[in-house]
């Protein structure tokens, strides 16, 4: 069984024992986050802009959220761990759309949305590493939890 990029809006404690109830003994279970990694500094600097808007989202803590409520987790084995780079392809219209369907922007009132979009468009439009490029790269980081039901 596979849960990805969903398993921080869950009870964990709650998962994790339905999940302990339908796996078979020996039965995988693993959790894969789609991180987003800020080491490009136009990128770190698009994502601040997404850090007012998600204040209180319980993914935040990428370095340490993800795969909390997994770890030790009763009637399952040691939790392994791997971690994988890539990069998404795209232009600036498409950072804009990535930005706007993030759920936090989507549901914002349509001004509110509206201003970060100029924001995120704006910075795209003058950052030096992105003025003027029609194509873009975008890293993301992949983090892999899996464990095997006792």
């Amino acid at each position: 069984m596979t849960v990805a990029q969903a398993f921080h809006w869950f009870d964990a404690p709650a998962a994790l024992a339905e999940l302990r109830r339908v796996l078979v003994p020996g039965g995988r279970l693993g959790l894969v986050w789609n991180v987003r990694d800020r080491g490009v500094e136009w990128v770190d600097r698009v994502w601040s802009v997404m850090d007012r808007v998600e204040r209180r989202a319980p993914w935040r803590d990428h370095d340490h959220g993800p795969g909390a409520g997994f770890t030790g987790a009763e009637g399952f084995g040691p939790v392994h761990r791997a971690t994988f780079h890539h990069e998404q392809r795209t232009d600036p219209a498409g950072v804009v759309e990535r930005i706007r369907s993030v759920s936090h922007v989507a549901v914002l009132p349509a001004a509110e949305q509206d201003a970060v979009v100029r924001e995120v468009e704006g910075l795209l439009a003058t950052h030096p590493d992105t003025r003027g490029r029609a194509e873009l790269l975008v890293p993301y980081r992949v983090d892999a939890f899996w464990c095997e039901r006792a």
